[in-house]
């Protein structure tokens, strides 16, 4: 007999009428077949593995995919307060290689827990894995378990990169505190030639060929892909061969200001007001004054964006999927109507912004969905600036920024301001730029009562440090400094001790948002 269904009031979608528990959060983003997946990173140091790894766990949160980064080089420093010199990572040094193999083992610890007891989906083991030793105890360990496996190789042989790649990034690591970078540049050398005797590069025609795997050679000018198992890998896939490295900027703004702002009202197909169109203007001169190479500029379909784009005097694309986001019944209404008319609908809003559906209208979780293909464009471009809307802006901007589901429909895009986006090494630097055009404030804080509530969302990145605090964890593997054999220091370093505060912590330093 058919089972009687009862409609959920935020998400608006049909669940069993009886007294089984409501599905989890996670359920709501798109699902794994079958198990979760352990990605597995492979390749020398300096290689962007971590890059690689940070980048992927952003985009795969954006889109509603638990993802945690364990990044063992953070258990080693954990677990060796002192590092000393390349010779820890020399194959003869056996104590050392005991330590990072325990430093590994507490890692997939932590990846096991992550995916069997916090709601993870997706775990990307972040190490050099450079051996089929090592990477056949991952394998063991993920079957023992449950979990697939999908490895991801980052291959490069251009010794110019790396070395851009060792100075921007490697430098700057704890490993080098108080270093001189002459020395922290040779040292580190000497550690990539340390993996480089033992590397066994995967072999997907032969010894591999079982594996599901992506090789991303040189930066993304080549690509081999193995054995992709199911929709999250395919997914995987798509979007590594889709990002690049190149230095370029991202320009984000809203429309100038509307008609139906002034009045309050959210949603519909206004027209420029005069402070809007004096807001295009504005626009134009500052796009002049960034003398930027090919910038392409992007708009919705709506009459707003148009009209400002218009200003510019260049060419632009609509976009349909940069429309605002569809209120529904409550389009063109002002937020008191709303609360006057449909008052259910206006408190259930306030109580969960995120995953709210207005009626015959959309959530911000399906206006992620819908910004998907745009995010792939933006990362496939180089100069871009797009003219959007406040909730359309708020979704990539926590895509680049990497801001909760919790957070997103609260960030703060002002209209007549321009934010200037600049991928950097794990993240992205955001300058707000106004253009001193006065307009309505169309920002509703969040409300008192949803503040009082728990978060439901889960921590993202393991080391990306976020607003919201975490709670303090125990050490995951005791120091086993006394148990390595000590080697001298480096020439121009200055012993210090790591900070003891642990990855994965909410770290206040200056590292950029990612």
């Amino acid at each position: 007999m058919p089972m009687e269904l009862t409609q959920s009031r935020i998400q608006k979608i049909w669940l069993p009428n009886d007294n089984r528990p409501a599905l989890p959060r996670r359920s709501c983003g798109p699902q794994l077949a079958n198990s979760p997946t352990v990605i597995v990173m492979v390749g020398l140091p300096a290689r962007g593995k971590t890059y690689i790894s940070k980048k992927l766990t952003r985009y795969l949160n954006w889109i509603g995919v638990p993802t945690k980064v364990f990044n063992v080089g953070e258990y080693r420093r954990e677990a060796v307060k002192h590092y000393s010199s390349y010779d820890f990572f020399r194959p003869d040094n056996e104590e050392a290689m005991k330590v990072r193999r325990q430093c590994a083992m507490a890692a997939l610890r932590d990846v096991k827990l992550y995916l069997t007891e916090e709601a993870g989906q997706i775990a990307v083991f972040d190490a050099t894995n450079t051996t089929r030793e090592r990477r056949g105890m991952i394998l063991n360990f993920a079957k023992e378990n449950g979990f697939k496996v999908f490895f991801i190789e980052s291959v490069c042989n251009d010794p110019n990169v790396v070395a851009t790649n060792v100075m921007e990034v490697k430098l700057s690591s704890p490993d080098y505190r108080d270093c001189n970078s002459t020395d922290a540049m040779e040292d580190f050398m000497k550690r990539i030639n340390c993996y480089q005797a033992s590397y066994q590069p995967l072999d997907p025609d032969d010894y591999d060929r079982e594996l599901s795997l992506i090789k991303v050679i040189d930066v993304g000018r080549r690509f081999l892909v193995n054995r992709v198992q199911d929709h999250i890998q395919s997914r995987i896939v798509y979007y590594l061969m889709n990002i690049h490295v190149q230095p370029r900027t991202i320009y984000l703004c809203r429309h100038g200001e509307s008609e139906f702002n002034l009045k309050g009202r959210i949603g519909g197909d206004s027209g420029l007001s005069n402070r809007g169109k004096k807001f295009a203007v504005a626009l134009n001169k500052f796009v002049e004054e960034q003398n930027l190479k090919d910038l392409k500029i992007w708009t919705s379909q709506l009459k707003r964006t148009i009209q400002t784009a218009e200003a510019l005097q260049l060419p632009y694309e609509q976009w349909k999927a940069l429309n605002e986001i569809d209120a529904g019944v409550c389009e063109e209404m002002t937020y008191e109507e709303i609360r006057e008319q449909h008052p259910e609908e206006f408190a259930l809003r306030d109580q969960d912004k995120y995953y709210y559906r207005y009626p015959s209208g959309e959530s911000y979780q399906d206006l992620v969905q819908r910004l998907e293909p745009v995010i792939m464009e933006l990362e496939r471009q180089e100069n871009v600036l797009v003219i959007c809307h406040q909730a359309v802006m708020r979704c990539l901007l926590a895509y680049f920024l990497d801001k909760s589901a919790d957070e997103m429909p609260y960030l703060k895009c002002p209209l007549h301001t321009v934010l200037k986006l600049t991928p950097v090494a794990y993240g992205c630097r955001v300058e707000s730029i106004s253009l001193n055009i006065e307009a309505v404030n169309t920002h509703r804080d969040r409300p008192e009562e949803a503040k009082k509530g728990p978060n439901p969302l889960m921590r993202r990145n393991s080391v990306t440090p976020l607003a919201s605090p975490e709670p303090t964890k125990k050490p995951r593997i005791n120091s086993l400094e006394e148990h390595v054999a000590v080697s001298p220091a480096l020439p121009g370093c200055v012993p210090q001790e790591v900070p003891t505060q642990m990855p994965g912590q909410n770290m206040n330093t200056s590292q950029k948002p990612s």
